[in-house]
């Protein structure tokens, strides 16, 4: 039982989780250099100035995905080592970063999927209202083809924005995430808004100005609900509450930001429940935003699901498996997001993202072992694979992440990577599941039917 032979089998990274080097050559602050300075927003007061120091290891880092056999790498720019404010001037040293860091990865057989936006907002735009300016939209158009002129030679695959839902929902509708803000309906569709118009015109930059054919789309979070049963009856209520719009979550909610895109309108619910807080729409607007993608791309960890009058959520009940994160372990979401997402949208599927946190450390014999990890993988693999088997597009699957790295605010106690880090020196130590992985891979999915992998 293998997957189809071009599956893009790989791990992803965000600039701002990894780098580090936050202020060195040249580069702009961002929200989040800026505000986890501020005490209170992150735990232990930590904050990604050093991270995993990647901008300085990158090499050694390319080496080590290299051994783990891994074939793609998602990674994201940081708009303020490009630009460091925003706009105007653009900071050749952090631009040739990148540039090295694609030509690192060819060299070692890797292919790069860029992202060009993973959070980490310009701080002199934050100033100019950020993604309340109209002009937003343009800024990010004006970026992206700085970052597509240096590097489409050489990358094909681009993902526009990651996780709208997350850093507009946590950074500013509840203020866990930088900029640490909490605005009402009115403000939030606002965002919305110029955030997708700044989605459509970066296809567009991309479209028009790639030196090859490019492969395009974007990396949204929130996956569908799972049915209580196998009833068409379950199904048709899982499919519905996934699609559904609500009031009090709706920067949360799936429709919300991909109807638009691919139907060049918002949910009809938007209208009747927002009325008055709805964004001012141009003329022009929605053909914009609904520009033509390439797949859609999902970072996946748990079903979606809402809170019972229990206390618990519909995927949780009493003692259930959960990661260190304390989402709960429910791999049938790789079964029915790529289904009902393909199913609504007619596109390939990308995960984008899929992993856990686990309690890992280097034990006495030098190695990371992380069963629960390798466990995790071969559920959620297994799923993902039974999907595709009935019937679900699925283009690739992209491990969160390649090695343990900045948790936003969890800061550095969860540890998601395939590769554990020691922050006091930076050593880094392949876990048993980046071996397990590197089975994975090479057998084209066989290994997950495996109960045995090989570490060397």
């Amino acid at each position: 039982m293998k997957f189809q032979d071009n599956f893009l089998w790989g791990t992803a990274s965000a600039a701002y989780q990894v780098e580090g080097a936050y202020q060195d050559d040249g580069k702009g602050l961002n929200v989040w250099d800026a505000y986890t300075q501020e005490d209170g927003h992150v735990a232990h007061s930590e904050n990604g100035n050093i991270a995993c120091d990647h901008y300085h290891h990158f090499k050694d880092d390319v080496k080590m995905m290299k051994k783990m056999g891994i074939r793609n790498y998602r990674f994201s720019i940081s708009w303020t080592r490009v630009l460091p404010d925003g706009t105007g001037k653009v900071n050749q040293k952090g631009l040739q970063f990148y540039s090295d860091l694609v030509d690192e990865l060819l060299a070692n057989g890797i292919e790069p999927l860029v992202t060009l936006f993973h959070w980490d907002y310009p701080l002199a735009l934050h100033q100019k209202g950020g993604w309340l300016n109209r002009d937003s939209s343009d800024w990010f158009a004006e970026y992206a083809k700085v970052v597509v002129d240096a590097l489409s030679d050489r990358v094909k695959y681009w993902m526009t924005i990651n996780e709208p839902q997350v850093f507009i929902g946590c950074g500013y509708a509840i203020g866990k995430f930088a900029p640490f803000e909490v605005h009402q309906a009115h403000d939030l569709t606002r965002m919305t808004h110029n955030v997708l118009l700044a989605h459509g015109k970066a296809v567009q930059v991309i479209r028009k100005y790639a030196k090859q054919k490019p492969t395009v789309g974007f990396a949204f979070a929130t996956p569908c609900c799972t049915p209580e049963s196998n009833t068409p009856e379950a199904i048709a209520e899982a499919k519905r509450k996934s699609f559904a719009f609500t009031k009090n979550r709706f920067p949360f909610e799936l429709a919300w930001w991909a109807d638009p895109i691919f139907f060049g309108k918002y949910p009809e619910e938007a209208y009747r429940i927002l009325g008055n807080d709805m964004p001012e729409i141009l003329e022009g607007d929605m053909e914009i935003i609904s520009q033509p993608v390439d797949f859609y791309g999902v970072n996946i960890y748990e079903s979606k699901a809402t809170e019972t009058e229990f206390g618990y959520a519909e995927n949780a009940y009493i003692g259930c498996a959960r990661t260190q994160m304390g989402w709960p372990v429910t791999p049938e979401v790789l079964y029915w997001s790529p289904l009902f997402l393909y199913e609504r949208y007619q596109k390939p599927i990308l995960l984008s993202e899929n992993g856990m946190a686990s309690h890992d450390w280097v034990q006495l014999d030098g190695k990371v072992h992380d069963p629960q990890r390798i466990d995790f993988m071969k559920r959620y693999l297994r799923e993902l694979y039974r999907s595709m088997q009935d019937g679900a597009k699925v283009m690739g699957y992209m491990y969160w992440s390649v090695m343990d790295n900045f948790e936003w605010a969890d800061g550095y106690d969860k540890r998601f990577g395939l590769v554990h880090v020691d922050y006091q020196t930076q050593k880094r130590t392949i876990k048993d599941s980046g071996y397990f992985y590197r089975d994975v891979i090479n057998t084209n999915g066989e290994a997950i039917f495996s109960d045995t992998w090989t570490e060397q």
